[in-house]
């Protein structure tokens, strides 16, 4: 049995990934547009590289997050409003299913953007290249930025009700961004600020993608002087598995007051047809 919800839900992941390639355009134009503005910025110089240096790290961290967590969330929201997800709990393990295909799919669309980011850079900045190291430390920082993020943005998909309530939450995305660092080093910042950056994953994501691409001689801007590999990995998965739990209590209540609203609506509905009809025939 959970073979078969796992292959419907890749087979569904498949199609809507077809289905959304277009996305990739809307995806990659904003980071495409701060990878050429830090083109022309990159002789500015801060503590351990310069400021185009930071660019690419800060930019896929951004991307990372607004694809999955915004992307995820936004999906969700608006397929509830147009009844996809009642359709889908009409069918056995349509649910599951359901889901497994937005977050393949989802993962997909971020991977291939991030992709796409990638050889933008190389071709602005020239000297950018991954060797073997790099390349397997990205292998971990991505997928556990992507379990860090996607959770969340299932969970908020379930609980906010409106498509235009999306727009405060990317103020308050936007907020954690400027205090993240994932652009420049926050050792500059005051001590509190410090404290409120590292205690969201965000700070983490940029963190490890930093360690990923970033020179030796960039740690020195670093907290501690030290890429923290350990401490990111042991933080990204206490905010995987914190997002997990999130979400899947939070999607059960909202299931179940979806299936409530949709017996409530569908019996008013049947109340409205017998009226008009026993009008009809007086």
């Amino acid at each position: 049995m959970l073979t078969s919800i796992v292959k419907l839900g890749i087979e569904r992941g498949r199609i809507e990934l077809n289905q959304s390639l277009s996305y990739i355009l809307n995806y990659t134009f904003f980071p495409i547009v701060a990878l050429v503005v830090m083109y022309f910025l990159r002789g500015v110089v801060v503590q351990g590289g310069s400021l185009g240096s930071y660019a690419l790290p800060g930019i896929i961290s951004m991307n990372l997050l607004f694809t999955g967590f915004m992307g995820l969330a936004t999906n969700l929201i608006s397929e509830r409003e147009e009844g996809t997800l009642m359709r889908a709990r009409t069918i056995p393990f349509g649910i599951h299913t359901y889901l497994i295909g937005k977050v393949l799919c989802q993962v997909a669309l971020t991977l291939i953007t991030i992709l796409v980011i990638m050889v933008a850079s190389a071709a602005l900045f020239g000297n950018f290249f991954l060797g073997g190291p790099r390349l397997l430390a990205l292998t971990w920082v991505l997928p556990l930025g992507l379990t860090s993020t996607l959770p969340w943005g299932a969970a908020f998909g379930s609980l906010i009700r409106h498509p235009r309530n999306l727009s405060f939450i990317s103020l308050g995305m936007m907020g954690l961004l400027s205090l993240s660092g994932i652009f420049y080093p926050v050792s500059g910042q005051a001590l509190w600020s410090q404290i409120l950056s590292q205690a969201s994953p965000v700070y983490w994501i940029g963190l490890g993608v930093r360690g990923a691409l970033m020179p030796e001689t960039a740690v020195v801007a670093e907290v501690g002087q030290s890429w923290r590999m350990l401490e990111t990995t042991l933080v990204l998965i206490i905010w995987s598995l914190l997002g997990t739990l999130a979400a899947i209590s939070i999607m059960r209540r909202s299931s179940r007051k979806e299936g409530g609203r949709g017996l409530m609506r569908s019996a008013w509905i049947r109340r409205r047809r017998s009226r008009y009809r026993g009008r009809h025939r007086a």
